[in-house]
């Protein structure tokens, strides 16, 4: 039997951070939004009340939740701010890869790091020529004796200025294209420099920035998997991560539908409320069915890798559908404002802006497809089988 029933537990995780993003997210989420500005006490209070590093393992210090309890957990927080929610979430794709490949002495030490007090780390894939090329990159990792030494600059890196530690992509054989691809842990020191802050059209609570890597020595232990098993682990990486950037698009997406239903029984036109037309009724009935499959989509995703199943053409699915989903419906939220939608006086504006971003990051919309059209045209026997 197929049951997306909520538990108890389940239930009462959905409402903390439901109550979190109410009463810390929401009433500064447009202030950040308007100064670009680090959202330092809303970070700290994430942690404090374990919203941040929701997936680490008990036995490493965390909650231990599971990916379908952390995507109830994500998009109340798209709902509360798409951009302090990527900042709160940011640690969970940085540590995937070392939960996922690192030894144990790895994982008691950097993952505990995130536990013991509230710091941060990042993921570092893209580069100024490799987005989503990876086997374009540009950075090395050579090994010296009982080190590696790494060269270059990635990109676009969430939270990296104020990172205590980075998860780094590196190519360890230059001429083997995405094979030669490997992965490392990286503890912040004077080598790693912070090169420039993004000023972003949206999201702009969220940091990013450009981190470059300049003769920067790690420990042979801090290699992740296997020498040159690195794309592989990035792509296992970011199956487990997309069901969660679905659900912040999700968020985004319900935050556009509930203040589009609010504005159209309010505005009046005609002699009656905006509401009470059909051609704004079937704006907002779109709406609210993009977000129900949506929400389907992505806690299928999440579920499957519960159950120990693959899940990568699900996770491409739900992460394609709900980030188009969250731009169609802010924009259709715009619309339902007339002109006080692209006054940044009003809040949809600003949902318009954010949601752009959940098209491009952890694999853009046109990547999602490929992945897609691959999968179903020459389908994976591990792959969930359609609904027939």
């Amino acid at each position: 039997m197929v049951d997306f029933t909520l538990t108890d537990e389940q239930k009462a995780l959905q409402e903390m951070a439901h109550d979190f993003a109410t009463k810390e997210i929401r009433p500064v989420a447009w202030e950040y939004d308007k100064e670009g500005t680090w959202p330092a006490e809303v970070l700290k209070k994430a942690w404090e009340v374990g919203i941040m590093n929701s997936g680490i393992p008990e036995q490493y210090g965390g909650p231990g939740a599971s990916h379908f309890e952390g995507i109830l957990i994500e998009e109340e927080l798209g709902w509360g701010c798409s951009g302090i929610g990527t900042s709160i979430a940011c640690n969970g794709l940085a540590a995937m890869p070392i939960t996922i490949g690192g030894s144990e002495e790895t994982k008691k030490k950097y993952l505990g790091m995130l536990t013991e007090e509230p710091l941060f780390a990042s993921f570092c894939l893209t580069e100024p020529d490799a987005g989503s090329d990876v086997s374009g990159m540009r950075t090395t990792a050579v090994r010296k004796g009982d080190k590696y030494v790494l060269n270059g600059s990635k990109c676009f890196i969430t939270n990296g200025a104020y990172a205590s530690f980075y998860t780094v992509y590196a190519k360890t054989d230059k001429d083997a294209g995405h094979r030669g691809i490997s992965a490392f842990v990286v503890p912040r020191d004077d080598t790693v420099t912070v090169d420039k802050k993004e000023d972003k059209m949206g999201q702009r609570a969220s940091n990013t920035a450009t981190i470059t890597f300049n003769e920067t020595e790690v420990p042979a232990a801090n290699l992740l998997a296997q020498e040159n098993a690195g794309f592989k682990l990035a792509m296992t990486t970011l199956d487990r991560t997309r069901p969660g950037v679905a659900a912040i698009a999700v968020g985004i997406a319900r935050a556009a539908l509930e203040f589009a239903i609010e504005y159209s029984k309010e505005r009046v036109q005609f002699g009656v409320p905006i509401a009470m037309h059909q051609a704004i009724q079937f704006i907002i009935a779109d709406m609210a069915t993009d977000v129900e499959a949506a929400r389907l989509l992505t806690w299928q995703s999440a579920s499957l890798l519960d159950q120990g199943r693959s899940n990568t053409l699900a996770s491409s699915h739900a992460k394609r559908f709900a980030a188009d989903a969250a731009m169609k419906a802010a924009t259709d939220a715009v619309q339902v404002y007339g002109g006080y939608g692209y006054i940044k006086e009003y809040p949809v504006e600003k949902l318009m802006r954010d949601a752009k971003l959940m098209q491009i990051y952890e694999g853009t919309a046109q990547i999602q497809r490929l992945v897609i059209a691959r999968e179903t045209l020459m389908p994976s026997r591990a792959q969930a089988p359609s609904a027939k």
